[in-house]
């Protein structure tokens, strides 16, 4: 079961998670592939940040008692259908998804590329998600 103060738990956390995500910002693709340390702690907190926003979208979902979802992505199509999440913002955010797979599952062929996007570009989604959550509790 979920309730207020979980959901207000995992939006605290996620906004913890992201000063120190943005933090790394200042690393650039360059910085990824020449210093492996770098790379793994990037990795590793965008790996915390996507799986934070999977739970807080369940744990929503619970709150609501909505149906319940299948897999993770099914969570913010829930979400959309319940109002809480607009279509158009469900397009962007349900990639965090498939990265936080990507993440966990195909490290060994992940672009870096792709990781460095996210970091500079995608954190902001996070940030509008948690604007749609808080409107919730």
């Amino acid at each position: 079961m979920s309730t207020p103060e979980v959901i207000e738990n995992n939006i605290t956390y996620i906004k913890k998670q992201l000063e120190i995500a943005k933090k790394y910002q200042r690393y650039g693709l360059e910085d990824l592939k020449n210093d492996v340390f770098i790379k793994n702690s990037v990795e590793r907190e965008l790996y915390v940040v996507a799986q934070a926003v999977i739970d807080l979208s369940e744990a929503v979902v619970a709150y609501k008692n909505l149906r319940k979802p299948t897999t993770m992505r099914e969570s913010f199509y829930i979400l959309a259908e319940a109002d809480i999440l607009t279509k158009e913002f469900v397009d962007k955010i349900i990639g965090i998804v498939g990265f936080r797979n990507a993440l966990a599952h195909d490290y060994r062929d992940l672009k870096l590329e792709i990781v460095v996007d996210v970091l500079q570009n995608k954190l902001s989604e996070v940030e509008e998600f948690l604007g749609y959550i808080k409107k919730v509790i």
